[in-house]
């Protein structure tokens, strides 16, 4: 297990940026449903800029790549490289790894499993990905990294990333790709009782329901939305968005979608999947 210890610039909490499901490709036209992927990253990355809002570090919760391919993650690296902040990311269902890891080592990109923010927080990322199948899975070593992780530090306030939404979301067609072993996840996350939080992508809509004691959040996409509480495949009108995340002294994590103001990333509204 990697560990990452994030410094503190404010002494009171520690602050994050979650980018997530950015699907890039390396054509720079490349589209998802309608959505030049590329285009919507970077006005997410404008429009975070312009909110002017400081933040610690970047948390980038998988589906970073739609095509695979090696330059979709240069992209990604060269569009955040406009901050000095760190950036911590895990797999989503449609990225392929080894050409993820092929940007690493990097400067700004990290590469860890666990990252103790400030004196009071850790920060725990895991990889959910079944390669080849849209649904999540976390592994037997997932599993034990995590109990190990929040074993190391149990009196430090938790955080738990990942792509997959470890509980149902309310749309059927989604939550048959949710993380499948959600229970042995539950079980490790009910032993400990400083874990307040998880956090995840893949269901490209904001979900903030307390599960267990535990608060799950998700965040939208930087591209297409998909509608919340639809049995069948849907898209929403609704625009691209981030997540701002403050992890504060006394354990609270107060938390706020942004999104893009207007929306003119238009998908394909008569999709009936991707």
């Amino acid at each position: 297990m990697q560990t990452y210890s994030l410094p503190q610039t404010n002494p009171d909490s520690v602050a994050l940026l979650q980018i997530t499901d950015t699907h890039l490709f390396a054509d720079e036209a490349g589209s998802l449903l309608g959505v030049v992927t590329k285009d919507s990253f970077h006005a997410v990355l404008d429009a975070v800029d312009a909110a002017a809002r400081p933040f610690d570090a970047i948390v980038a919760t998988g589906d970073i790549s739609q095509d695979h391919s090696r330059v979709s993650y240069q992209y990604f690296a060269g569009g955040i490289a406009r901050w000095p902040q760190p950036c911590f990311w895990l797999p989503g269902n449609h990225d392929f790894q080894p050409s993820m890891q092929s940007v690493l080592p990097s400067a700004q990109i990290k590469s860890c499993e666990q990252v103790l923010a400030g004196d009071y927080w850790q920060v725990i990322l895991l990889d959910s990905q079944v390669p080849g199948v849209p649904h999540g899975e976390l592994s037997e070593a997932q599993l034990t990294m995590l109990d190990q992780a929040l074993a190391a530090y149990p009196d430090r306030h938790a955080l738990v990333l990942l792509h997959h939404h470890p509980l149902d979301a309310g749309s059927t067609w989604l939550d048959q790709h949710q993380l499948h072993n959600s229970d042995a996840f539950w079980q490790v996350i009910g032993k400990y009782p400083k874990v307040s939080t998880i956090l995840c992508g893949h269901i490209h809509q904001e979900l903030d329901r307390t599960y267990r004691g535990v608060r799950v959040l998700a965040t939208p996409s930087t591209c297409i939305q998909f509608l919340p509480d639809s049995n069948d495949f849907a898209l929403d009108k609704i625009s691209p968005g981030w997540r701002y995340l403050e992890l504060t002294r006394d354990g609270q994590l107060n938390t706020a979608v942004s999104r893009l103001q207007g929306n003119c990333f238009t998908p394909e509204f008569d999709a009936v999947g991707y």
